[in-house]
This record gives structure tokens, sequence and C-alpha cells, in this order.
């Protein structure tokens, strides 16, 4: 199961880099909203990794973050999910509480998969975002990736 979550999370590494791109790229055309929701995407990320190892949030969840800094707080994210693989066990139950202070409990596999979903669900609708204004979106089905 380890090398499967390391082949999902190198294509969301592949993906949001390439993301980045387009925000550094086209950051006159693009607007608050694509910018906002890419940087939900990589808080949530964040958020996860540090409720899996214990550590304060770090940020919220709907803050918006520089453009300039998407690819570094990526990489930084994807770093840290490797680090998760390597040192702890995908079996592990994590206790947590949401944003909202409720108190939850699972599987470390379980809030990885997670954190692979969510990403992928806001990567569609910022290719949405992105065709309403004129930029072309990736493709970033998996298969395509994988090709």
């Amino acid at each position: 199961m380890k090398t499967f979550f390391e082949e999902l999370f190198a294509y969301g590494f592949h993906c949001n880099q390439q993301l980045a791109s387009i925000f550094d790229r086209e950051s006159a055309t693009i607007d608050t909203k694509s910018a906002t929701l890419f940087s939900h995407i990589l808080n949530a990320h964040q958020i996860w990794n540090n409720r899996i190892l214990g550590r304060p949030m770090g940020c919220t969840v709907w803050e918006t973050r520089p453009e300039t800094e998407f690819a570094e707080i990526d990489r930084n994210n994807y770093e840290v999910t490797l680090t998760v693989l390597d040192t702890i066990d995908l079996g592990n139950e994590i206790a947590y509480k949401t944003s909202g202070g409720q108190p939850f409990t699972n599987s470390v596999h379980d809030l990885l998969f997670h954190i692979v979903n969510h990403s992928t669900y806001h990567r569609g609708q910022l290719a949405l975002l992105f065709r309403q204004n004129g930029i072309e979106p990736l493709v970033t089905d998996y298969i395509f990736y994988k090709r």
C-alpha cells in the first residue's frame, strides 16, 4: 500500500507543480477564486500532514496563500507526506479535531487517501474556473499521468 500512496502523491505533486506554473504564467488572467481554491488544496494537504504528525495546523483551511509560494508550499507538503509514508504505520489510528473542533479518529491510510481525493476533486473545479477565464486547463486525469 505504501508504494501505491507514493505513486498517488507523485501524481498529485506533478499536477500541483504544473498548476503553480500556470499561476505564475497567467497571473494577470487568473481570478482570486482560483487562487483561493488552489490555496485551499495546499492548505488542506498541510493541515492533514500536521494532524497525522500531531503538529499544530500551521494555517487555516481557506487562507489565501501568495501565488508566488504555491510551488514551494506544494513541494514541502509532498516531502512531508513522503516522510509520513516512510515513518508511520498506515494502519495507525490518528485522533484529531476538525477546524470546527469536533473530535474524530481515522487511520493514516484513510487520511492519506482523503488528501489525494480532496485534491483531485478541487483540481477539477480549478479546470472549470480556468476554462471560464479563457485559460486552457491542465489534463489531470491519473491515466494521462501514467502514460
